[in-house]
């Protein structure tokens, strides 16, 4: 059931449901602040009342609203929501815990930084999990890249909790490795293993030799920097994986340009919408009143995700595979447009 869905369920029927199946809009407490290196700051929250706080899958981000005091492309707002990756194994936690790297830009990563401290109120909204393990998996592959160790650690503290079996490959530079102790931990219990790469040249190193050592029914999953995660998809390929065992979430996209010209039909009112160069299918759809869950607006979190009823597409996100892509039945409407220009796409809102 999605977020919305939830909240809803909620308001309908509030004394059917445990107050931790709340995932709406919410405020949490700041209760612990941790260094874990130069660059990264560890948040623990709580609820206000110390109560249980919803369950999550592992890989979950828990969205925050900072107060940045500017902001690169849009220094006119007061406030910005990000996604942070939960660290726990989401089983009723009782605390939420997120590792947020400084990104030295003025915006929310800075705030966290420079202004948040035990005591705080945070409002926040989730957890959401778009980067979840396959429960049919019979072992994991976890492979991080910097920043990129929460959603991974996330994963490996469940393997362990569930008793499965994983391997883990973490790729830092020397005194940047967030969260390594907690890794070398878990590898100290049965059926865990950690492989640390801290040159570009050790890590695809590293990525060859255990993609091509991994047991039948392997799931891998990465998250960090694009060129890391890059060779983990070529090292995929290389060793002849396929693409459905092959998962991976990324926090950046490339810069893309302005797109040509579509119009896109929503099917409950029949509205048609003319996407000029430049704006997104989002913003169209915002702009016309409709409401449509988005976050991070680059085609990396999955939020935006709308239903097509027909039409051709340029997917340009990084987050549906090849095969969803092709089916042509879905798109992110942050970044993806009609196929050509003058197209003409129906969305099923």
């Amino acid at each position: 059931m999605s977020a919305p869905a939830v909240e809803r369920a909620v308001e309908r029927y509030p004394a059917h449901l445990h107050p931790a199946y709340a995932t709406g809009v919410r405020s949490l407490r700041v209760v612990e602040v941790v260094r874990l290196t130069d660059t990264v700051r560890h948040v623990v929250l709580e609820a206000p009342d110390g109560g249980v706080l919803a369950s999550y899958e592992p890989g979950a981000h828990l969205v925050v609203t900072t107060f940045p005091e500017v902001l690169p492309t849009e220094a006119d707002q007061t406030e910005k929501r990000n996604a942070y990756s939960l660290t726990g194994d989401g089983v009723n936690p009782r605390r939420y815990a997120v590792s947020v790297l400084r990104r030295g830009d003025g915006g929310g990563s800075d705030w966290v930084h420079d202004a948040l401290a035990v005591g705080d109120l945070v409002e926040v909204e989730g957890p959401r999990s778009s980067f979840a393990p396959r429960h049919d998996q019979r072992h994991a592959l976890l492979v991080a890249g910097g920043i990129g160790v929460t959603p991974v650690l996330s994963h490996a503290r469940a393997v362990v909790r569930w008793g499965g079996t994983c391997e883990i490959v973490y790729s830092y530079r020397p005194g940047h490795g967030a969260h390594l102790e907690d890794l070398r931990a878990l590898a100290a219990r049965p059926g865990v293993t950690l492989h640390e790469a801290t040159t570009v040249e050790h890590t695809a190193r590293v990525l060859a030799e255990r993609f091509a050592d991994q047991p039948l029914g392997t799931h891998a999953y990465a998250c960090g920097p694009v060129p890391m995660l890059d060779a983990y998809v070529d090292a995929a390929a290389a060793a002849g994986w396929p693409e459905g065992r092959v998962h991976l979430e990324r926090f950046t996209a490339p810069e893309l340009d302005a797109g040509v010209p579509f119009t896109a039909t929503v099917a409950s009112t029949g509205q048609r919408l003319a996407v000029p160069p430049g704006t997104s299918l989002l913003t169209a759809l915002l702009d016309a009143g409709h409401e449509v869950a988005n976050l991070c607006r680059q085609g990396v979190c999955g939020e935006c995700l709308v239903p097509v009823r027909s039409g051709a597409l340029e997917h340009r996100d990084l987050v549906l595979s090849e095969s969803e892509k092709s089916a042509g039945d879905r798109m992110l409407s942050c970044v993806s447009r009609g196929g050509h220009a003058g197209a003409e796409i129906e969305v099923d809102l």
